[in-house]
């Protein structure tokens, strides 16, 4: 086991106040990003319901293959993040490796499908704008927030597969303790992203697409 002496960084004096410190910035970061994406939900729920029907014909146009088997990718990955926030600390390096390099694979895995499915929603010129194939021209509103909220997914995702890469790396060459809280923290970001996709996936692929 590591001693909490050697984790401790400027300007702390104190393993544990250093660990509520940089828990207390991330849980400020998190209540952030929350408001961020409430906003965002709030307005597709507004006008969802200013605009049923034709959010209902939107979302009768999102691929639930590809939403399904990026729900399945994101809830595997939660189950690794979730071994090596568990393992870091007991001092279980293989197990610490191991799960982030899946981790970080799977969220890669995520983002190849949703670029195929980007791909295919382009070719069907399901982009807000002149020319939009679906009527009433309220489906385009539907589009808008697909495109907005799965984006910011996307890349929310994206940071985090190069923070668990980054963290991977120095784990391994032993420049980063196990017992760090810097893997904690990494593993809530990682459990965050996963949640709001975990909402995304209802509103956008699900509700409403059967009578």
């Amino acid at each position: 086991m590591t001693d909490a002496s050697a984790l401790i960084r400027e300007p702390w004096e104190d393993f544990a106040r250093q660990k509520e410190g940089v828990s207390f910035g991330f849980w400020i970061f998190i209540a952030s990003e929350v408001m961020f994406f409430g906003g965002l939900f709030f307005a597709f729920a507004v006008d969802r319901y200013l605009h049923t029907q034709a959010f209902r014909i939107g979302l009768q146009h999102t691929d639930l293959t590809y939403g399904t088997i990026n729900t399945a990718l994101l809830m595997s990955s939660s189950f690794f993040m979730t071994a090596v926030v568990r393992g870091a600390p007991a001092g279980l390096r293989r197990t610490t490796v191991f799960g982030l390099a899946v981790c970080a694979a799977l969220g890669v895995g995520f983002l190849i499908t949703k670029g195929i499915e980007y791909h295919d929603d382009i070719s069907k010129g399901l982009i807000p704008g002149a020319g939009f194939p679906l009527r009433p021209d309220a489906t385009q509103l539907f589009f808008g927030f697909y495109w907005i909220m799965t984006g910011v997914h996307a890349i929310h995702l994206f940071v985090g597969i190069c923070l668990v890469l980054l963290i991977e790396t120095l784990i391994v060459l032993r420049r980063l303790p196990l017992q760090s809280p810097t893997i904690e923290i990494i593993g809530l970001y990682w459990h965050f992203v996963d949640i709001i996709w975990m909402i995304l996936f209802p509103i956008l692929y699900l509700l409403g697409r059967w009578p």
